[in-house]
């Protein structure tokens, strides 16, 4: 097939998944990961070495993707909302419709998504800690990947 340069692929389109951790076991995360075929974990939080993480921290969340479904990892905390945003979300001063315009003014003002290649998110999965999709940041940045490239489809695991 003819490679694509406008979408860095060659042919039949990108697809990007996305995952929360929270209220999954760590059984169902990686058997979810691994059924989707996923190649590569992208994980947009900004800290990912909190307590909290529990089996998504840092070095043992890449340790267990590799070990036991062959996944990579990497973590782009660029992608992640700043920590002023997150903190006006969690003490409930932004809306759902505020956050998400404010972390998508964020991305533009970084610049990132010029500098990303489509070939790099192809069978990758953004990482957060949210359980749902619907108010989340994972979604937003998908969506925004898609608008980027045209040709992606977005899977929520």
């Amino acid at each position: 097939m003819a490679h694509d340069e406008k979408t860095g692929t060659s042919g039949g389109g990108i697809a990007i998944y996305t995952i929360g951790f929270t209220g999954r076991s760590a059984e169902s995360f990686f058997e979810t990961l691994k059924s989707a075929g996923v190649k590569k974990v992208v994980d947009v939080r900004l800290k990912n070495s909190s307590q909290l993480a529990a089996f998504t921290k840092k070095d043992d969340l890449r340790y267990f993707l590799r070990v036991i479904a062959g996944i990579g990892y990497v973590h782009m905390p660029e992608l992640a909302p700043s920590k002023e945003i997150l903190g006006d979300y969690r003490k409930k001063q932004l809306d759902w419709q505020d956050f998400a315009e404010r972390y998508r003014m964020l991305i533009e003002e970084r610049g990132i998504i010029k500098q990303l290649k489509p070939a790099d998110f192809d069978g990758a999965c953004l990482l957060c800690s949210e359980a749902e999709p619907q108010q989340c940041h994972r979604s937003l940045l998908a969506e925004r990947l898609r608008a980027q490239w045209k040709n992606v489809t977005v899977t929520h695991l």
